[in-house]
């Protein structure tokens, strides 16, 4: 297409602009993003190299894996070469970190202290002994990774996969065992993200897997990205050890702790529960097989009972595998298929298939160069007035179609929304009361994590257990109440609800007017192809969108709360922990009455400026579309009738 833009007129009339504009705009929809989760020890790297066909990539085996780094797979559509961008950290966090533990104010009863010494001894080895932070942030101990320093990203790039492998080890894995080891430095306590790619591999030419942590993260630019990807998985597999899949709670912890996450606040259309290692302890197929039947029907029993969960996903969205790398490898009890490798390959096959750029990328083609062709032969724009009145005729009908839905969307979320704040209001302090004064935590055990969640706006992050956020309880009410229709709104599946299943049935019924104006035929497929591109713009803006809005009751009561919170973190001392508790309840009883409503009114100001967008968006796209293609008249436009031909063709062949 960039042969046929420069063949365009150099003077800049509308058309010309407009074309031009057109042709740069095509571009490829976004990957499918397959989120992969799993305790430390689990499989997902003998997975993920198993499934992709590559198994040396991940490193897995002689070293522990680091539970931070969040490692993503893709296809390296560039060159044959093995390839790892790493991401670090903000310099400042690092220097931060060293600073609250080894500052003047050094807190080493927190619950992360040891973390941060493992880190230090990672890092810095027995160099790190009697030194400021100041002086560990010296040039010196990052001369391999200068990157870091400068906020960068390192770029390592080998030929085979093993070599990769080798490299990256010191920026994924933790050293727990080898002592011996000849690595002087362990940098993945600097490493926020590592993008592994991967040349030929037809598996990943539209997909992305992405190795998770269980849940977020301490340091903040992890924490942000971590819930960015999970949000935008479209599929996620939890990994577990086949002889603990229904037992083992840090599995369905990791799926309550992220399932509004993936729900209503992400795009998540399928979980698969994967029940890693099914050939484990066992030397005999029938065995084998028994076994597998087994634990996917506890695991669906299991899924079942799942409240939290539940509130998101529907039985359907499940299915459980039992799967055996080690054995889809070497072939000694089962076959091929009876390791459920293949199926896995299979379901990644036509999450490929159903997002093709190069579908998406000559279909636009195939509507421009007809516009092109239909312009280089019109004679006048003045005789397409027939055709224009009842496409603007056309238009009015369906953005009324469109409206409607919406409408009734938003009238009926406002009913849940006002029971929803009559309830927070009701509610308030018994949720005050169970999050101040937990039954867990006697005494004075709770001062320093109540300490920790005013400080930090509402929310804390323990090393162990659930993440502790005052916000997100408070808003708890206004959450369930408008739960199920968040669901039937803005659905996962994308295909129905009132927003996205109006946008799909959008039609300017092309294909009838152009049996009734065979003249402007080219005009009327460009205009075919523009609303295609619109209808999947608008798609994926209520994709990302949707994820604002159903969050947007925990930030506006977080923003509400901030000047409790302020006031409580100023307590210290003797009684501190009851005037922290007395501030928080005066705060919320004084501000209920306002703190809800204004929740509230955010998120109906959020989706009533959404389908504002929408309908402007669609309306002024088509419109212009209509503008020039049918009212402007096409002098001195080149003649494409070859470059037609070629991609009409490549594109009914697709």
């Amino acid at each position: 297409m960039s042969f046929v833009k420069k063949r365009l007129p150099a003077q800049e009339n509308n058309l010309n602009r407009f074309l031009k504009v057109k042709i740069d705009d095509l571009e490829t929809d976004k990957r499918e993003l397959v989120g992969v989760f799993g305790r430390t020890g689990a499989g997902k790297s003998s997975l993920i190299n198993a499934v992709i066909g590559e198994k040396n990539l991940l490193p897995t085996g002689d070293v522990s894996a680091c539970t931070s780094v969040m490692i993503k797979v893709e296809a390296n559509k560039q060159n044959k070469t093995y390839q790892a961008d790493i991401e670090f950290i903000p310099n400042e966090e690092w220097k931060d970190e060293l600073f609250q533990f080894l500052g003047d104010k050094a807190d080493q009863e927190d619950d992360y202290y040891p973390d941060f010494v493992e880190k230090l001894s990672a890092l810095y080895g027995e160099e790190k002994e009697n030194k400021t932070s100041e002086m560990l942030m010296e040039k010196k101990y990052f001369k391999e990774i200068p990157e870091f320093l400068e906020n960068k990203k390192k770029i390592l790039t080998y030929e085979s996969a093993e070599k990769l492998s080798g490299t990256l080890v010191r920026f994924t894995r933790r050293d727990l065992e080898d002592r011996e080891s000849k690595v002087k430095r362990w940098y993945w306590p600097l490493v926020k993200c590592v993008t592994v790619r991967v040349p030929k591999n037809d598996l990943l030419q539209h997909v992305t897997l992405v190795d998770l942590p269980g849940n977020g993260d301490r340091n903040q630019s992890r924490d942000k990205m971590w819930k960015q990807l999970v949000g935008s998985c479209s599929t996620v597999w939890i990994v577990t050890d086949i002889e603990r899949a229904a037992a083992e709670t840090e599995a369905w912890e990791i799926l309550e702790n992220a399932s509004s996450l993936m729900g209503n606040g992400g795009e998540c259309q399928h979980i698969h529960f994967i029940c890693a290692r099914s050939d484990v302890n066992l030397n005999d197929r029938e065995a084998i097989l028994k076994r597998n039947t087994k634990a996917k029907k506890v695991v669906s029993e299991q899924f079942s009972q799942q409240e939290t969960i539940k509130k998101q996903f529907s039985d359907e969205y499940l299915k459980v595998f039992t799967v055996t790398s080690n054995e889809f490898l070497e072939k000694k009890l089962l076959n091929p298929d009876e390791t459920e490798i293949p199926k896995l390959k299979e379901f990644l096959q036509k999450l490929n298939d159903c997002h093709s750029e190069t579908v998406n990328y000559v279909s636009g083609a195939h509507g421009i160069l007809s516009l092109i062709q239909g312009a280089s032969r019109r004679k006048g724009a003045g005789k397409n007035t027939d055709v224009c009145t009842d496409l603007d005729k056309k238009m009015k009908d369906e953005l009324d179609k469109v409206r409607k839905p919406m409408e009734e969307a938003y009238v009926a979320f406002e009913k849940c929304l006002s029971e929803g704040v009559e309830r927070s209001k009701r509610s308030c302090e018994s949720v005050l009361k169970s999050f101040l004064h937990p039954r867990n935590m006697k005494g004075g055990a709770f001062h320093k994590p109540l300490k920790c969640v005013v400080e930090n706006g509402g929310t804390h992050k323990p090393k162990k257990g659930k993440e502790m956020n005052l916000n997100g309880k408070l808003a708890s009410c206004l959450t369930d109440s408008i739960d199920e229709e968040f669901k039937k709104t803005f659905p996962n599946e994308r295909k129905c609800g009132p927003f996205n299943n109006v946008i799909n049935t959008f039609s300017l019924d092309t294909k009838s007017l152009i049996e009734k104006y065979k003249d402007v035929e080219l005009q009327l497929i460009f205009l075919k192809t523009e609303e295609d591109k619109i209808k999947t713009e608008l798609n994926k803006m209520i994709r990302e969108r949707k994820k604002t809005i159903y969050k947007s009751f925990t930030e506006t009561i977080g923003e509400n709360m901030q000047e409790g919170y302020s006031q409580a973190a100023g307590f210290c001392g003797e009684g501190s922990l009851k005037n922290m508790r007395d501030t928080i309840e005066k705060h919320v009883r004084a501000a209920k009455n306002i703190m809800f409503e204004k929740a509230k009114e955010k998120m109906l100001n959020q989706l009533r400026d959404l389908r504002e967008e929408i309908l402007e968006k669609l309306e002024k796209t088509m419109q212009e579309s209509i503008e020039l293609s049918l009212k402007t008249d096409g002098d001195s436009i080149p003649d494409v009738t070859w470059q037609l031909k070629e991609v009409k063709d490549y594109y009914n062949e697709l």
